[in-house]
């Protein structure tokens, strides 16, 4: 037997079925996720939507999503989401960057004392109503400030961000410093320039949960004008006040109403998923 066939018989050996039954695995979990979500998006489209499974509509119709897009009264907390979306992932991505810098300047003073005292509060929170009667009294309470500073506040992220600027070069600080660079300018000419990836994809993650928050409207927002979609979209699905069609059933405009809530975010992830997929190693063990 030739060098050339004992080397294809010892590679033939290590043949595993881990990663078949690994894709198996994963292929039946995206179908559980998948089925769910093509049934919501056929039922938003079928004028006589069903209880039950149906791979297309039964009798195709845009009542449902005209009946939503028409709806005056959905505008307005449409634009309170946006507004709280745009201005809580700015001051997020703020905090974030300016925090974690902080975190990696290694003379600083104190720097462990930080650290640790932002990691502390990853672990024990202080709970539903103390933060309400912190809100109280900053006199935040029915304002939008009120829901956008305290989710602005991610440790979590923060840590993501200062991970991911530990990872560029040494060298590049002390070159800029060489050359006279403050330490801001350090962070706005070298650190962010850097740092798309790490900003795409946490920007993204903040983003997602302002437009998706439900709790902390409905916890410290009481007047009616500055609720924003999600709450509109629950008092609509929930309590019944469906927009009134006699062409559509109403679980139609309910799953109409649905799509419409994620399809912002759906038109916006394929332009960042260049930097998302390089983001998702944020906070990985580097050599």
């Amino acid at each position: 037997m030739s060098e050339e066939q004992l080397v294809y018989k010892k590679k033939k050996k290590k043949f595993k079925i881990f990663p078949i039954v690994n894709a198996i695995i994963f292929i039946i979990i995206s179908l559980l996720i998948l089925f769910p979500m093509w049934k919501v998006i056929v039922d938003s489209f079928d004028a006589r939507s069903a209880t039950s499974f149906r791979w297309w509509p039964k009798m195709f119709s845009l009542g449902g999503y005209n009946a939503i897009l028409t709806r005056s009264s959905l505008y307005w907390p449409f634009v309170i989401s946006v507004i709280t979306t745009i201005a809580g992932t700015f001051f997020g991505l703020l905090l974030a960057t300016l925090g974690g810098y902080v975190l990696i300047q290694w003379k600083m003073p104190g720097r462990n004392f930080f650290a640790y005292m932002l990691l502390f509060t990853m672990i024990f929170d202080g709970g539903m109503i103390p933060k309400y009667l912190v809100m109280q009294d900053l006199h935040l309470l029915d304002t939008l400030w009120a829901v956008i500073l305290p989710m602005s506040i991610n440790v979590y992220n923060l840590v993501l961000m200062r991970n991911f600027f530990e990872g560029i070069p040494e060298s590049l600080f002390e070159a800029a410093e060489i050359d006279g660079c403050s330490p801001m300018g350090i962070f706005f000419r070298i650190v962010l320039p850097l740092s798309k990836a790490a900003l795409a994809s946490i920007g993204l993650m903040f983003a997602v949960t302002f437009w998706n928050d439900y709790t902390n409207f409905k916890i410290y927002i009481r007047k009616n004008n500055l609720y924003n979609f999600q709450i509109k979209l629950r008092n609509m699905v929930m309590d019944s006040n469906i927009p009134t069609d006699d062409t559509v059933d109403p679980n139609t405009i309910a799953n109409a109403a649905t799509i419409v809530a994620v399809l912002p975010f759906m038109i916006i992830y394929p332009f960042c998923q260049q930097y998302f997929v390089q983001g998702v190693n944020v906070g990985a063990v580097k050599e």
